[in-house]
């Protein structure tokens, strides 16, 4: 039984659950609510709740578990001798997972049944042929001991699926039979419902924290290993960016880390002045109607797809620089540049900066301008001495929140930056940043046991620290421009 078909049957035993509870609450009282101690859609939703909360939080963690111990157990079975040479035991099992799911392609596509997808297990050769013609493409030729795994991986996964299917079905029905029987004229359904519902907010809360510490703990544990393999200091204090993954890399920080800053200063050199201008424009001098249509026409902008942007500044906006500047000036002959990056991530940038400082400013108290123009102050002069310092704090956030989405930025930076690791003052000269390279020291097929893929954690990690600082340092001001203007 597949999950989507599990979670409709767990959604018609919900409805079926709201049903059955309240009618039996008002069987119970004699058709009379009054006898009642919770209103009768209470008795419904408890029954609802129990059936469906408990096995649907079971199949989440099944599904979560399932895969990782059927790998470990897959995993198991490789031996040494079935890895050829230069190759290791993570891209084998790569291997096993994309033949397994070939498989389920063939048989899923009824391209062959189960009987005859068995026979060609042990022909691996016909198997890759058949793998090649449903559109699964394997470099290397497959080996027996991998096709026989991978078999198995599409066994024990089809008899984990039909276990979780019961034991939810079961968990399920239990629930449901249990919050029936509990059901009585004297019993606090609405109490009980509550507290439920309080515990299911304070588990979703839970999420961001328990996510963000999942995100630290393995960011920090595989950095451990990158500075096991690489040295600390050189990661820190080299100049040169050369990763080699046969060996002789130098991996230094430093050049991924400017092109970053580079990129998102210019980035906010043109978001800032823009969108702070534009947000004062349409909160402080635009009429209602324009205000209608300028808004939603700039929020346009965040709506559009990075990749976009990217094309945009890869045949737009960068042989335009290179053309009327960084030619004629003698700065470069290259598209590709930071100024090119920048500016088209600036005009990304622009609506995270108008429409966050645009709601902060009108949330700003009329009482304020009032009594501004009552002391005689022009409308200008009420804007830049009352109205902007009040709002300093929220519009502070809104900058905060362009520039950390200009330091995560990666398509733009891949096709208007380039990939080249340097160094420079030069605006028009092609560099790159630590959201690429992360992406490139982990694109294929890689074996986490080098230091040329493992320092992607430790760059991910670096940054991750200097956001937060930055966070710090934002919140830092805010207090201060708040404890003034409260």
């Amino acid at each position: 039984m597949t999950p989507g078909f599990l979670l409709l049957l767990l959604a018609g035993l919900g409805v079926v659950g709201f049903v059955a509870g309240r009618a039996r609450a008002l069987a119970l009282s004699r058709g009379d609510a009054r006898g009642l101690h919770s209103l009768p859609h209470y008795y419904g939703q408890m029954v609802a709740l129990f059936a469906v909360v408990p096995a649907l939080l079971l199949m989440v963690v099944w599904l979560v578990v399932q895969p990782v111990v059927v790998e470990r157990n897959i995993t198991a079975l490789i031996l040494p001798a079935d890895i050829a040479d230069g190759s290791s035991r993570d891209l084998v099992m790569a291997d096993v997972r994309r033949i397994a799911e070939g498989m389920e392609l063939l048989v899923a596509g009824r391209a062959m049944s189960e009987g005859e997808l068995a026979a060609l297990v042990p022909q691996p050769d016909v198997l890759k042929e058949r793998l090649a013609a449903a559109g699964v493409a394997l470099a290397a030729p497959i080996q027996q001991q991998v096709a026989e795994a991978a078999s198995r991986w599409r066994a024990e996964m089809a008899l984990g699926q039909g276990v979780m299917s019961v034991a939810v079905l079961a968990l399920a029905v239990a629930g449901f039979l249990l919050s029936l029987w509990r059901v009585a004229p004297a019993f606090r359904a609405r109490n009980v419902v509550e507290r439920f519902v309080q515990a299911m907010l304070i588990g979703a809360s839970s999420i961001a924290i328990l996510t963000t510490v999942g995100i630290i703990f393995s960011l920090v544990f595989e950095s451990w290993h990158f500075f096991q393999l690489y040295p600390a200091r050189d990661f820190f204090l080299s100049l040169t960016w050369s990763p080699r993954f046969g060996g002789g890399s130098s991996l230094g920080l430093w050049p991924l880390l400017w092109g970053t800053l580079y990129v998102s200063f210019i980035a906010l050199l043109v978001a800032v002045p823009v969108g702070l201008m534009a947000a004062i424009y349409l909160s402080e001098y635009a009429s209602p109607a324009l205000r209608s249509v300028a808004k939603p026409a700039i929020e346009v902008l965040a709506g559009i797809p990075s990749i976009v942007y990217g094309l945009f500044a890869l045949m737009t906006v960068g042989p335009f620089l290179r053309d009327w500047f960084a030619q004629p000036m003698g700065l470069g002959d290259s598209a590709s540049s930071v100024m090119t990056a920048g500016v088209v991530m600036g005009i990304m940038l622009i609506p995270y900066v108008s429409s966050l400082s645009d709601d902060i400013i009108n949330a700003v108290p009329q009482a304020l301008r009032d009594g501004s123009y009552g002391l005689g102050a022009t409308q200008s002069e009420t804007i830049r001495q009352v109205v902007f310092p009040a709002a300093l704090p929220g519009i502070v956030g809104a900058i905060l929140m362009a520039a950390s989405r200009a330091i995560g930025e990666t398509m733009i930076v891949v096709l208007g930056a380039g990939a080249a690791a340097q160094l420079s003052l030069n605006p028009f000269e092609a560099m790159t940043t630590v959201t690429v390279k992360i992406v490139s020291q982990l694109t294929g097929d890689t074996e986490f046991a080098s230091a040329e893929t493992l320092v992607a954690f430790a760059l991910g990690l670096t940054l991750f620290v200097f956001t937060l600082g930055l966070n710090v340092l934002a919140l830092t001001i805010v207090r201060k421009y708040r404890e003034q203007y409260e």
